[in-house]
């Protein structure tokens, strides 16, 4: 190994790249699969200096008591709702991310779910697929025409997702935190005013205990009877009984969900509705997006192990260069 290589650690098996990127420059210890996983972290745990991790693998104070020598946590993923992020600054730790490189996939996918589920793709091709055709046309369906467009989170994916809409020629509207003065889109300052405003709302902003039921009973009414729900964020963000009753009474005309409460494990209830478009979680899943990814991961690794620091820490977890 080379004199500065580190020990890392994989909670989980991770993306090949960072497998084999990592393999040959760092010590590497992988407790998936070990024999005895506890035994092995009261063994390693103390050498621990780097962390990668993904999948919505929870990382928090009692782990990090565990490793000690903790410096960096390589998060494979935008979202690190996952990670206690504000008590790993408390201990010195950086977290990273890999912003951008999905942007674009994640953004393509919401417009693709938007579409799918206003004019019932899946089930149009289901249609034929079970030969009702030549019995019968499909049924006409809903139309992004005339529609307005309103966006949970206008961050990096949001702002890609509004950029996309404008194409389209409909109207583009956004809350947040705050009003982005840059933003050409008409700002709402409550959720409720967003959805009543819209006839589309697509869910992008963070996962966390902050924003965990934001669209709730009350959001889906005001969306009203014609109106469709896209989630491409996290499925915390979404009451889900609440959604899926509204999808059962008629509140909203449908819903395209990429992400859900409890993944990988979808309500029964929520699966059988015909007014929704449902996805395994594939946002940011190619080829060419998660090797990008990966590759964000092993060079966020690199760079903080060579002393150059880390190339995308988490707002929570700033760093800046010893003079």
């Amino acid at each position: 190994m080379p004199d500065a290589a580190a020990d890392i650690l994989f909670l989980r098996k991770m993306h090949p790249l960072v497998e084999t990127s990592l393999d040959g420059r760092h010590n590497v210890h992988r407790l998936a699969g070990a024999a005895d996983p506890e035994a092995m972290l009261e063994t390693i745990g103390p050498r621990i200096r780097g962390l990668c991790v993904g999948g919505q693998v929870g990382i928090d104070g009692a782990l990090m008591d565990r490793l000690p020598n903790l410096e960096i946590i390589a998060n494979f993923g935008v979202g690190y709702d996952a990670v206690d992020a504000a008590e790993a600054h408390r201990r010195g730790v950086i977290v990273t991310n890999t912003p951008d490189v999905l942007t674009d996939e994640v953004a393509d996918l919401a417009i693709g779910l938007v579409l799918a589920t206003l004019r019932r793709l899946p089930q149009a091709d289901r249609y034929l697929r079970e030969g009702h055709w030549p019995k019968a046309p499909f049924p006409l369906t809903a139309s992004l025409r005339g529609r307005r467009v309103g966006i949970l989170g206008l961050g990096r994916i949001g702002r890609a997702i509004a950029k996309r809409l404008e194409s389209f020629g409909v109207e583009i509207a956004y809350h947040g935190r705050r009003r982005q003065s840059d933003a050409p889109y008409a700002y709402h300052d409550s959720l409720v005013g967003l959805a009543q405003a819209v006839h589309v709302l697509i869910v992008v902003a963070p996962g966390g205990s902050d924003t965990r039921g934001l669209v709730d009973t009350a959001v889906l009414e005001a969306l009203g009877p014609e109106g469709i729900l896209v989630n491409v964020a996290r499925g915390s963000l979404v009451d889900e009984a609440a959604l899926t009753a509204a999808l059962k009474a008629g509140t909203i005309l449908g819903a395209g969900l990429d992400v859900f409460e409890n993944e990988p494990h979808v309500p029964s209830d929520l699966a059988a509705l015909e007014n929704t478009v449902l996805l395994p979680h594939v946002g940011s899943a190619s080829e060419h997006t998660r090797a990008a990814m990966a590759q964000l991961v092993v060079d966020n690794v690199i760079s903080w192990f060579e002393g150059r620091g880390p190339l995308t820490p988490v707002g929570e977890t700033p760093w800046e260069p010893k003079a």
